[in-house]
């Protein structure tokens, strides 16, 4: 048996207790099991405990910036576990949120389909003046309900920058409808960066970035990125973000602003699928190693 699999099941694998504490960590990881409203491919349900038993075969080390970051103390937190209906799992989990959030820890969530995502943005968003949202996703996600439900992944970002008017910018967008096209002129709020004119480059992340106010709140839908990397979610838009320009997007935010929250969904769990889970829990521990860097001791210190 591997080192790696006689690890705990919590994010990184991290046995020491110095360092996984809910009491001693600056960081919760707060994993949310819900595809209550998906409407194609399924497997978000899982998604957070695969990138959760991923996370354990990390280096936790990062060479980019010479620290690790698991030592302000990364808690996992129970699992969040689905409720009979879309409304009252949008209802608690918002007031599970608000108690966490008590505690003055940064959060980030694992989904889960995206729809998870709003009642966690509201939340910080009453704890948090002057917050906008990053989104990085492959969907607009702007229709007032889908199948019947307000409360669809499909409809996330329409509970915020609509009913909440937090203002949003949204990047490597590639599938919308014609209803959220002819709506675009109305929404003063959201700011679109298309996957066609951004792809391959980082020319205009500066501008994105510059266009968020100064506390924001990060949500990563992983078909965002290229489904060459990220094949396994529930609707696999070709044409997407790469790695580096990922990176590079989400390290100029956190220079520039402060990430108040974050979160990473839409990852479908399915079989042979380790390589996916992996680059997920890659992408998460890496956010928090750029979000944390003035606060991590360096390694090698040069």
């Amino acid at each position: 048996m591997s080192e790696s699999a006689q690890l705990p099941m919590n994010f990184g694998g991290i046995d020491e207790p110095e360092f996984s504490t809910f009491e001693k960590a600056r960081i919760l990881v707060l994993p949310v099991a819900y595809e209550g409203t998906v409407s194609f491919g399924v497997g978000t349900e899982q998604g957070a405990a695969a990138i959760i038993d991923a996370s354990r075969n990390m280096e936790l080390y990062d060479d980019e910036t010479d620290a690790e970051v698991y030592k302000v103390g990364i808690h996992t937190l129970e699992e969040f576990a689905p409720r009979e209906t879309p409304e009252k799992m949008m209802n608690e989990l918002y007031r599970h949120t608000k108690e966490i959030l008590k505690n003055n820890k940064f959060l980030c969530m694992l989904g889960g389909e995206h729809s998870v995502s709003a009642p966690i943005i509201k939340a910080h968003a009453e704890k948090f003046h002057n917050i906008s949202i990053l989104q990085i996703d492959a969907h607009a996600d702007l229709r007032d309900e889908y199948d019947g439900t307000p409360h669809s992944h499909a409809s996330i970002m329409a509970r915020t920058v609509k009913d909440l008017k937090i203002p949003a910018v949204q990047v490597g967008i590639r599938s919308i409808s014609a209803d959220e096209a002819r709506s675009l002129d109305d929404l003063p709020h959201t700011r679109i960066f298309w996957a066609k004119d951004v792809v391959g480059r980082t020319d205009w992340i500066d501008e994105a970035v510059d266009s968020l106010t100064e506390n924001v709140y990060l949500t990563i839908d992983i078909d965002g990125l290229d489904p060459s990397l990220v094949p396994t979610t529930g609707t696999p838009e070709p044409g997407g973000l790469g790695w580096y320009e990922t990176l590079a997007l989400i390290r100029k935010l956190a220079e520039k602003r402060r990430i108040v929250g974050m979160d990473l969904v839409e990852f479908s769990k399915m079989d042979n699928s380790d390589a996916p889970a992996f680059l997920c829990a890659k992408l998460v521990y890496k956010s928090l190693a750029y979000i944390f860097k003035n606060d991590t001791p360096k390694v090698r210190g040069v």
